[in-house]
Order: structure tokens, then sequence, then C-alpha cells
């Protein structure tokens, strides 16, 4: 009895079941604690940085999750003082992972990482890594040899799922940035079946088109040989070539079109066509017979630039209309200018009008400017703009804000149609169906939405990502929108369900912008790790990773024939890449990477500035530098010329000059 007595006494004398423990005890427990977790963390990193270079990518893998986990644990104890030293002396190891450092800086109490998402999100699920069977090994053996690695091996078997895959080194580029799927789930997940052919035409359409076509072949057959007779009657002896049928052509387009996973028109409700419709297809044809047949060792495709100027780092973001007459800008001071790329001015209305008095097209031509300006600046928005999306008519132009808005806007009128609010937060881009009528947003609440152009509220919302939607793109046949995010994966949805039916995991850093080819099988996504992934979306693997870009890739586009890719960057190049080229050699990065580095000289540059550039790969076929312009948007127009646009961004010297200039 008096042993027991003594025995709880001791117990609760205890400085660790004091609950006011003597400050010198504490301090040692706190320092003891933090001394363990740093030694740990950093022999970890010595280790790495010592290994083989071969091995040294994938053993570096682990650092994150374990720095993660490192600094949770210490928040959890109760050391928020040491756990923010831990976090400033190592978070420099991490810069790639810019957005989830901003989060774990304000975690700084233990309820903090029971209510932060991001949190939650590495203490709940296994983080992914992957490596060869040699790194393994060689991790391995170094947990069993560290003599204090018992927390380590903790948070090893706590928190990581180490994923050895078959092969020699650099077999994967989707290792990083998914702590949810293991690469089987991941596969599993992915096949989910989805219809990607072409969306089928209206056969009405499809019948007054044809009528249509055939006039029109008969009048330009009818000029040829008028052509010819005035040719004979003057004594020339060549005739004028004959031209291509339209029908023809558009019997052909149909043709290559055709397949058996093509969705079901009636699965989207779509409106009743108009003779308008009928018209702009007649043009597509048009330009179908004039466009330019694309070939990466042959024939590269011309590129058109358009430079903003003077826009004081204003200009958030660009957009060119189907029918290359318009290019539109959003700016930071919250309006939308549009300007006209054929040198015409642009009219707008003189003042109200009555729409039930617009009868006929004359009706809204008489109420228009009569002599118009060079551009045309839309007012609506109490933000900033990030985002403009032109109908696939040409009639319309979808903009997106800061302030939680969609508006839509008249290109005949110029005028603010229809104000869409649901976003919580601000919303980052905006992307029109290809079928018209519908649209989709992204914004920084983490969804995408679905609107109708005649809706005021969405009719989908997509919820998943775990970070803000940056990017978002619709799939050519309009049954699907592929989404990008901060959260360094883009993903597939299904607009009927709103469900999501492919995952695609493997970049470092946030998505910026997507690419889905004509046909519907292949996606590029790029973004702030400065590299291109291109993606099979039928399966849902990663095809091929592209390097050469130096900075934020901002914009991609495919050629019509889906051969050529063409990417712009803020490093100020446009670069042209070869689709097809090592398809399944550049996932090996002993084939990946060229046999050397390769020196960028710019022959406007001293040889003081010359520099080392980042490795490229083998389909790299051409970098075009601009002087000094992010490249916003790049985009192939229907004939495959392709568009490129920036804003010019002047030298510190430039602006001293400037600045000089205005004072005197």
């Amino acid at each position: 009895k008096y042993a027991a007595t003594k025995m709880a006494t001791n117990q609760n004398n205890s400085p660790l079941n004091n609950k006011n423990p003597e400050p010198l005890i504490l301090s040692y427990l706190v320092h003891k604690g933090y001394k363990q977790t740093e030694a740990i963390y950093s022999g970890l990193k010595a280790w790495i940085e010592q290994s083989l270079d071969k091995f040294k990518d994938e053993l570096q893998r682990v650092l994150w999750p374990i720095f993660v986990n490192s600094y949770l644990e210490l928040v959890l104890k109760g050391f928020p003082d040491q756990a923010t030293d831990f976090f400033n002396a190592y978070q420099s190891d991490h810069v790639i992972h810019v957005k989830e450092l901003n989060t774990m800086r304000v975690i700084t109490q233990p309820y903090h990482v029971h209510e932060n998402e991001f949190a939650q999100n590495f203490r709940s699920r296994k983080y992914l890594v992957k490596m060869c069977k040699t790194s393994y090994e060689i991790f391995l053996d170094f947990l069993q040899v560290d003599n204090n690695s018992s927390f380590l091996l903790r948070l090893v078997n706590q928190y990581l799922n180490i994923e050895v895959k078959a092969g020699g080194f650099g077999v994967s580029h989707t290792d990083i940035g998914a702590p949810i799927y293991s690469s089987y789930e991941l596969d599993e997940y992915n096949k989910q079946e989805v219809q990607l052919g072409y969306m089928q035409m209206d056969p009405e359409l499809r019948e007054e088109l044809e009528r249509e076509l055939r006039e029109q072949d008969g009048i330009r057959q009818r000029q040829i040989e008028e052509a010819n007779q005035v040719r004979a009657n003057e004594n020339q002896m060549n005739e004028m070539e004959p031209i291509p049928s339209l029908q023809q052509e558009f019997l052909n387009k149909l043709k290559r079109e055709q397949s058996s996973d093509a969705p079901d028109r009636m699965s989207i409700p779509l409106p009743s066509y108009k003779g308008a419709d009928v018209l702009s297809h007649v043009e597509m044809v048009k330009d179908l017979t004039l466009r330019a047949e694309l070939d990466p060792s042959s024939t590269l495709p011309s590129i058109c630039f358009y430079t903003f100027f003077n826009t004081y780092d204003s200009l958030n973001c660009l957009s060119i209309s189907e029918d290359t007459t318009l290019i539109a800008g959003g700016f930071s001071d919250s309006y939308v200018k549009i300007y006209s790329l054929k040198r015409e001015k642009l009219r707008g209305l003189r003042g109200l009008i009555n729409p039930a008095e617009m009868k006929t097209v004359s009706d809204l031509e008489n109420a228009k400017e009569r002599v118009g300006s060079d551009c045309k600046k839309l007012l609506g928005h109490s933000g900033p703009v990030f985002g403009l999306s032109f109908s696939p008519d040409n009639k319309y132009i979808i903009s997106c804000s800061e302030d939680r808005t969609a508006r839509l806007w008249s290109i005949d009128s110029y005028t603010n149609l229809v104000c869409y609010r649901g976003h919580n937060s601000p919303v980052w881009d905006v992307d029109f169906s290809p079928l018209g009528l519908y649209f989709v947003t992204a914004s920084h609440d983490r969804t995408a939405r679905l609107w109708s152009c005649d809706h005021i509220y969405p009719l989908r919302i997509f919820a998943g990502h775990i970070s803000d939607v940056d990017t978002v793109k619709f799939h050519p046949n309009s049954k699907y929108v592929i989404t990008g995010s901060s959260d360094k994966s883009a993903r597939m949805w299904d607009i009927q369900g709103g469900s999501c039916v492919r995952l695609f995991s493997g970049h470092t850093g946030g998505i910026s912008c997507l690419s889905i080819s004509d046909d519907g099988r292949l996606m590029a996504s790029a973004g702030e790790d400065k590299s291109i992934m291109l993606w099979d979306l039928g399966t849902g693997k990663l095809l091929k990773k592209m390097l050469g870009h130096k900075s934020t890739v901002y914009s991609l586009d495919f050629s019509k024939e889906s051969s050529i890719l063409v990417s712009g960057s803020a490093d100020g190049t446009v670069r042209i890449w070869d689709v097809k080229k090592s398809m399944s050699d550049n996932l090996n990065e002993d084939e990946h990477y060229s046999s050397k580095a390769r020196m960028d000289i710019d022959e406007n540059r001293s040889p003081v500035t010359k520099h080392k550039s980042i490795t490229e790969t083998k389909d790299l076929i051409k970098t075009l530098p601009t002087k000094q312009t992010p490249i916003y948007k790049i985009q192939f127009t229907r004939k495959n010329l392709c568009l490129a646009a920036g804003a010019y961004m002047p030298t510190e010297e430039e602006l001293k000059g400037n600045n000089e200039q205005k004072n005197t």
C-alpha cells in the first residue's frame, strides 16, 4: 500500500505529468525535440546530396513529404517557435511547392493541423513516391544504418507510400504531387469509358449545308468558265486551274470524323440551327480547301505575332476570334479592350436602343456609329479581368474577373448582355463550347462551373481539385470539360453527370494552360514547372514530357492535323514541338535528355550575358525568340496559320529613359 502511494506521488510529481513543469525542463524537452527533428532531416538531405547523380533525383522525392510531416509533428507537439525555425531553415529546399509553403506558414497551432485541409491530406493519406528498385534498396540501406532512424522510420512507414517500378532509372514522371492514388488505383480510375469521337452534325443542318455547298460549287465553276473565256478571247493560252469542290471537301471531312466512340447528339441539349450557322459552316469548308498541310520534318507553320505596347504590366489575358478578325485583352483596370485585326473601324451603338425595334440587320446597322473607332472598351467588371473567350460564331465574347462574375458581351453592339454570378471567389479562366451556347469557368474557390448563355445560374459544378482551378478547356466534341489546377493535376469531367472520368497527375507545379488536339485524342498541359506533358485522353496515360522553356508556359495549341504543338511562355519564346517524335522514348530519362546542355547565344547580347539553358528534349523543332515579350496567347487558325500575341515588357533602362523624358 505504501509502495503504491509512493509510486502515485512520484508520477504526479513527474515533469511530464505536471501541468506546470519547471521552465528549465520544458525548455530542455523543446530543444531536444527540435534538435532531433532538425538532425534527422538535415542528415537525410546531406546523404541524398552525396548520392550518385543518377539516383539523386528519385531519392530527393522523399524530402518533401518528410519535411511537411516533420513540421506538422513539431506543431502538434506544441513547439510553434521551433516549427517556424525548422520551416525557415529548410523551405528553400522546396521552391517548386511555393503555394503549399504559403499554406504551411500559417499552420502554427495544433488545432490548425486538425482544421487545415492541406495538413489533413498529408496526415490521413500516404504520399506516393515512385522509385526504381536500385534507388529503393539504397534508401532502405540508409534507414537501417542510420543510428537516429527510428523517428524517420516511423514517418516513412506512416506517411509514405513508396512504389517500386519495374525497369530502369527514371521510368516514371507521374510520381510527384499526387498523395491520393497509387499507380494501380490511378490506372483503374482512368479506365472509365469515355467517348472522344466527333459530335455528329444535325441531319437537317447537314442537308441544308450540302445544298448550299452545291450552289457555291456551281457559282465558282461558272466564274472559272467565264474567266477562261476571257483569256481565250485575249489569246492567252493558259487556263485557270480547277478549284477543289467544296461539297467533296465537306464529305471528306465527314469521312475523317467518323468513329465508333462518337457521343450521341441528343445527349447534349442544343438549339436548332439558324441560317447564320449554315453560312459559318460554308466559310469553314472554304478554309479547309486553303489549309496548309504541316509536317514536322518539312513544313513548319508560319507565325504571325501581335505585340501590345504601353500596357504597364496591366494586361492579364488575350483571346483571338475564330475568324481571326478580332483580338481582345483583359486588363487589371477592370475593362476589356477589343481591337480589329483587319484594320477596320469598330462601330458600336450611338445610344440606347429598343430591342423590339431591331427587326432586321439594317435596323441594327442604322443604329450604329457611322465612323467607329480603332478599339472598343467594354466596361462592367469591378475587378481585374483574368479570362476571355470568343463564341464560335464570333458574335459574343465572355469575360471573367476578380469580382467573382462572368459577363457576356455582344460583338454587334459592344454592350454587356448578361452577368453570371455563382462563384465564391475570383474567376481565373473561361472557355466557350465549340458548339456555342455553353461556357465553363474556373475559379479560386476550387471549382469549375458549366453555364448556358440563356441561364444566369450554373448547370453543373465540377468539384474535386484541392486548390485553385486555374485553367479550363472544352473537349472538341463538347461532351467533356478539362480543368488544370494549382494542385498540379488536371481532370476531365463529363458534363452530363458532372463526374470526373480522368485524372492526370505528374506536374511539379501548377497547371496554367491546356490544349486538346482537333481529333480529341491528345491533350497537352503545361505551367509553372516549365514542362509540357502530352497525354492520351483515352487511357489517361502520359505519352511524353517535353522540356525547353525557361519560365512558366502560358499558352499551347495543336495544329489542325495534330502533328505539331506550339507553345508560348513567360521566357519570351514561341517553341514548335514534334508531337509524334519519340513518343515512347521520351519517358525514359536516359533517352530524354540531350547529351549536353545547349548554349543559347543571342546575337544581340554581349558575351557576358551568355548562359547555359535548360536541357531540351529531342522533340523541340524550333525556338523563336521575341525581343522582350512574354507570350500570352497561341492559336492556330483553320488554315493552319499560327497566331501569337503578348505584351512588350520594357527593360529597366527603357523605363528609366521614359521617366527622364517625362521629367524634362
